[in-house]
C-alpha cells in the first residue's frame, strides 16, 4: 500500500559540500525514523548566482545571508521543514520564525583524501 504521509522536504544547495551535508542528515533521519519519508530539495541561491562576487572581501551591496536567503525562504513559505546548511556560512541572526535546530557532529577532516 503506497504511502499517504507527506515526504519530509529537507532543502539545501546544490554544492558538493551541502549535498554531502544533506545526505549525511538525510540518512540519519531516515535511520532514526524509518516510517517517514523524506526528500532532498536543492535550492539556488544569491551566492550560487554570483559566481563573479569577491567573498573574501565583501561589498556592502552585497545581500546578507548570500548562501541562505532562499534556505530561510523556503522554509518560512512552508516549502521545506528544514535546511542543512554548513554553520560557518550561517548568519549570526535568523530571521523571526526560524531557530537553528540542531548540529551535526563534526566529521574528521584526517579522513578526507587530497
Amino acid at each position: 500500500m503506497p504511502s499517504t504521509t507527506k515526504p519530509i522536504i529537507i532543502a539545501t544547495r546544490g554544492s558538493a559540500l551541502a549535498l554531502a551535508q544533506a545526505n549525511l542528515i538525510f540518512d540519519q533521519c531516515r535511520a532514526a525514523f524509518p516510517k517517514l519519508k523524506f526528500e532532498i530539495k536543492i535550492l539556488k541561491t544569491t551566492g550560487d548566482r554570483l559566481q563573479r562576487a569577491s567573498l573574501a572581501r565583501p561589498s556592502p551591496s552585497l545581500p546578507k545571508g548570500l548562501f541562505t536567503k532562499e534556505l530561510e525562504v523556503a522554509l518560512l513559505k512552508h516549502q521545506a521543514d528544514l535546511a542543512v546548511h554548513s554553520l560557518k556560512d550561517l548568519p549570526t541572526e535568523l530571521p523571526a520564525g526560524l531557530n537553528l535546530g540542531a548540529v551535526s557532529k563534526l566529521v574528521d577532516v584526517g579522513d578526507i583524501s587530497a
